[in-house]
C-alpha cells in the first residue's frame, strides 16, 4: 500500500484527489493538509511515503516545504502545478529541490481534470513510491503505442552514408531533471552535440532548457524543426510532442512532430531511438537513464542493431532503475554506468 498526503490549498483538489484514489487499491491517502504548516504537523505522526505537494500556498510555499521535507527525510514528492509560465518556473525550482515529477492542473475546471486523469495521476504516485530517495536530491489506462505509430522500424541492412557528424541521444524520466542537471554542466563546450527526453508536460520543457543552458556550458534549448545537432548543443525535446531525427546530407537535424503516445509517452524516448537508429545508425551513442517503465527500452536495441554505442545509468545511482533495466532486458545496453561516469563517456565518444 501506497501512503499519500496531499498538501493542497484547494479544497477541491484535495477532495478530488481522494476520490479518484480510492479506486486504486494500491494506493491509500492517509492525509490531507491545506498548507504546509499543517502537513509538517500531520507528517510528525504518520509520515506518507509520497507526497503531492501544490506550490503555490499560504503562509509557506511548496519549495520551501520541499526543501525542508528533503533535508530531514528524504521523500518522494509529485508537484500539482498550474499550467501557467509562472507555475513552470516554480515548478523547476521544486524539480532542483528534488521533486520526482510533475501533473499539471488548469487554473480552472480542475476536478474535471483530476478525473479524467485519474490514471496519470495514480501512474506518477507510483512512480514516485518506486523511487530511491537515497537519489532524490543528489546535485549530480492508455493504449500503449509502440514507435511504429510514428514510423517503421529501420532495416538491418541498411548501410549509412558516410559523415564525420557524431552525436548523442539521451532518454530519461523520473528523477532525470536532477541527472541532467549533473551532466549537461559537466559538458565541455566541445562536447558532441546532444538531443534528449526527458518526460515533461507540454509547457514546462522550455523552462527547463533555459535553466539547464543558464547552468552549462554548452547552449541548452528547446528542439524546433530543423534545429542542427551539433557540437556544443543539446536540445530538448517539447512536451507533448514527439522529436525525430533527420539526416539532411552529412548533418543531423531534428523534427518536432505531432502524433499519439507511444509508450505511453509524448515525446517518447523509443520514437527518438528508433529515429536515430534509421538515419545515424553507428553514428550515434544512446544513453537510456533514470525512469519508470520501459519508454526507449525498445528504441535502445534497434540504435544497437543498428551499430550504434549503447549505455545505460546503473542501478545506484538512478531515482528510479526501471527504464534502464528493461533496456538491458531487451539486449540494448552494452555498459550500465554511474551517474559520475556518463559526462566523460560522453566526451570520450565526441573524440
Amino acid at each position: 500500500m501506497i501512503r499519500v498526503m496531499v498538501v493542497d490549498d484547494s479544497a477541491v483538489v484535495r477532495q478530488v484527489v481522494q476520490e479518484v484514489l480510492r479506486q486504486h487499491p494500491d494506493i491509500s491517502v492517509i492525509a490531507t493538509a491545506s498548507d504546509p504548516i499543517f502537513a509538517l504537523a500531520q507528517m510528525q505522526k504518520n509520515w506518507p511515503d509520497v507526497l503531492l505537494l501544490d506550490v503555490e500556498m499560504p503562509r509557506m510555499d511548496g519549495i520551501t516545504f520541499l526543501k525542508q521535507i528533503m533535508q530531514q527525510r528524504p521523500t518522494p514528492t509529485v508537484i500539482c502545478s498550474s499550467l501557467t509560465e509562472k507555475g513552470a518556473q516554480i515548478t523547476m525550482e521544486a524539480l532542483e529541490a528534488g521533486a520526482v515529477s510533475i501533473i499539471t492542473k488548469p487554473q480552472i475546471g480542475v476536478g474535471g481534470f483530476l478525473r479524467d486523469n485519474e490514471d496519470e495521476l495514480a501512474g506518477a504516485i507510483r512512480a514516485a513510491a518506486a523511487a530511491n530517495p537515497r537519489r532524490l536530491n543528489v546535485k549530480l489506462a492508455t493504449p500503449k503505442l509502440t514507435a511504429d505509430a510514428i514510423m517503421s522500424a529501420p532495416r538491418p541492412s541498411a548501410a549509412m552514408a558516410r559523415t564525420t557528424d557524431r552525436f548523442v541521444a539521451i532518454g530519461v524520466s523520473t528523477g532525470g531533471t536532477q541527472a541532467l542537471e549533473y551532466v549537461l554542466p559537466a559538458l565541455p563546450r566541445t562536447a558532441p552535440g546532444l538531443v534528449i527526453v526527458q518526460h515533461m508536460p507540454e509547457r514546462f520543457t522550455s523552462s527547463f532548457a533555459a535553466r539547464l543552458n543558464s547552468l552549462s556550458q554548452i547552449e541548452v534549448k528547446e528542439a524546433a524543426t530543423g534545429d542542427r545537432i551539433h557540437t556544443g548543443r543539446a536540445l530538448i525535446a517539447p512536451g507533448g510532442r514527439h522529436t525525430l531525427v533527420k539526416r539532411n546530407g552529412a548533418q543531423y537535424v531534428v523534427e518536432v512532430i505531432d502524433g499519439p503516445l507511444v509508450s505511453r509517452h509524448r515525446p517518447s524516448v523509443d520514437v527518438l531511438f528508433r529515429s536515430v537508429a534509421k538515419s545515424a545508425g553507428p553514428n550515434a551513442l544512446g544513453i537510456i537513464m533514470t525512469g519508470m517503465g520501459d519508454d526507449g527500452a525498445r528504441g535502445l536495441k534497434e540504435m544497437f542493431d543498428a551499430g550504434a554505442r549503447t549505455l545505460g545509468q546503473d542501478e545506484a545511482s538512478c531515482v528510479v532503475f526501471g527504464m534502464p533495466k528493461e533496456a538491458v532486458r531487451h539486449g540494448g545496453v552494452q555498459e550500465l554506468l554511474g551517474l559520475d561516469k556518463i559526462p566523460n563517456a560522453i566526451v570520450a565518444y565526441g573524440r
